[in-house]
């Protein structure tokens, strides 16, 4: 069964992090949330794994917990 890739595995970091800002950059806080959105369901669709993506679901409410 796959797991959740809790270690970095970017091939480059940077330029997600420059393209992600990039893209929310001049957009409205309705418009963020809608492209936040959308680019989660990407992704997870990508993913496919109904469990992996409950246990990212999982890490991801504890984030503002810690």
């Amino acid at each position: 069964m796959p797991r959740l890739e809790l270690n970095p595995n970017f091939t480059d970091p940077d330029a997600f992090y420059a393209a992600l800002t990039a893209l929310h950059r001049d957009r409205s806080e309705a418009e963020s949330e809608r492209i936040n959105a959308r680019l989660i369901l990407l992704l997870a669709n990508h993913i496919g794994d109904q469990r992996v993506l409950e246990e990212a679901i999982s890490h991801a409410g504890l984030a503002g917990d810690k």
